[in-house]
């Protein structure tokens, strides 16, 4: 990263990092890469890395292809499904094009049974993801990360070593080291950027296709956010500081961050797939059986697909202590079942046991409820 260029730079590059990997993954192909499209939190990357391969994110969040997936898929169905599905049949996402293995997983029957169709475009393998986080669950999903790095294995013609493996789990865990540092500069009241910022770094690092993840340009990020922050702290304003859970966040549905901003709040940190929910734990690189720290690490995470999630109340706890948050926010993304559902007992925890003001809204990936979206939050935030 060049330290000379300004921070509202440094912040635009991160955000156009997408845009820009479009270009760069047809390098990629034609320099003999492996791409390895994924969809979800729950593919364990270090996979990836041990086998030379970049990973692609996959999930689209625009409302431009969902008429196309509509004449396949039903209308009533969650927008991320039929924008993923929409840019596939469509290609008019280059990372689908040049992916040579798309990954799916089970976390929802829609994606599912999505999955099947996207079969007959490209070559997919799903990765059956148990629905509980304890022992049993642990002994079948260690089979599907075996299985998985089988795959790849065969698909890519190398052979992934225990070696290699423990040397991708260092270089992911460096990676996620790096961003939790970066993430928890928010800690500090006032902030020292917006949640926009934040969320721009975080998603924009997802398409870094490198093979080896790069830490040290969070790093530098870092190092370039603290001195600033120590010349300018006396002028910042402090504001209602909020967390945002529930669905996946990009794309259009960054109105949702931009709601809470632009009526006077800040959003400090993001419990969702976006954030700490990828990048808060490491794999356990003491533990001797590789395939087993890696199974562990990735079956923890608290997604609502799980039943009971045990996991996600205590993220959310920690991040609403250590944030000093002042209200959640949920969004829920229209037809995700497992997050509309589990919305209740979150709100209820948020409110009775942490104390903390709670609001759930339900969008998708059209600005039509824009105005709307803002008139609710700008309540919300008032009333803190």
């Amino acid at each position: 990263m060049d330290l000379v260029k300004e921070l509202p730079e440094v912040f635009e590059e991160f955000a156009e990092q997408r845009k820009q990997s479009f270009l760069k993954v047809k390098e990629v192909k034609e320099q003999g890469t492996p791409v390895v499209g994924v969809f979800c939190t729950y593919f364990p990357h270090e996979l990836a890395i041990a086998a030379e391969a970049v990973v692609v994110s996959l999930c689209s969040t625009s409302d431009e292809t969902i008429p196309d997936a509509e004449r396949v898929l039903p209308k009533t169905l969650c927008p991320l499904i039929k924008s993923s599905f929409g840019f596939a049949i469509t290609d008019k996402c280059p990372f689908f094009y040049f992916s040579d293995l798309v990954v799916g997983e089970t976390t929802c029957d829609g994606k599912k049974k999505m999955f099947e169709y996207m079969g007959e475009l490209k070559p997919v393998h799903v990765m059956h993801l148990p629905d509980k986080q304890d022992e049993a669950s642990l002994v079948l999903w260690k089979q599907e990360v075996k299985k998985m790095a089988d795959v790849l294995s065969e698909k890519f013609d190398v052979e992934i070593t225990e070696e290699k493996l423990k040397k991708a789990v260092y270089y992911r865990n460096e990676e996620r080291k790096a961003l939790k540092q970066f993430y928890e500069l928010m800690k500090l009241n006032p902030a020292p950027m917006t949640g926009e910022e934040l969320f721009n770094v975080l998603y924009g690092n997802t398409f870094q296709l490198d093979i080896i993840p790069n830490a040290q340009r969070i790093y530098d990020l870092v190092d370039k956010i603290k001195a600033e922050y120590e010349e300018k702290k006396d002028t910042l304003q402090k504001k209602p500081r909020i967390l945002i859970t529930g669905c996946p966040i990009g794309g259009a549905t960054v109105k949702v961050i931009r709601a809470v901003e632009e009526n006077g709040g800040i959003v400090v940190t993001y419990e969702n797939c976006n954030g700490a929910k990828q990048i808060d734990e490491l794999v356990d690189e003491s533990n001797p059986d590789v395939y087993d720290a890696i199974a562990r690490r990735y079956l923890n995470i608290g997604c609502s697909v799980m039943s009971p999630n045990p996991n996600r109340k205590v993220l959310l706890k920690k991040l609403c202590e250590e944030y000093q948050v002042d209200g959640v926010l949920e969004m829920v993304l229209q037809a995700c079942h497992t997050y509309n559902v589990e919305s209740y007992s979150i709100g209820k925890f948020v409110r009775e046991e942490l104390g903390i003001p709670y609001m759930s809204v339900e969008t998708d990936y059209s600005q039509s409820d824009k105005g709307q979206l803002s008139t609710r939050v700008a309540a919300f935030i008032e009333m803190l």
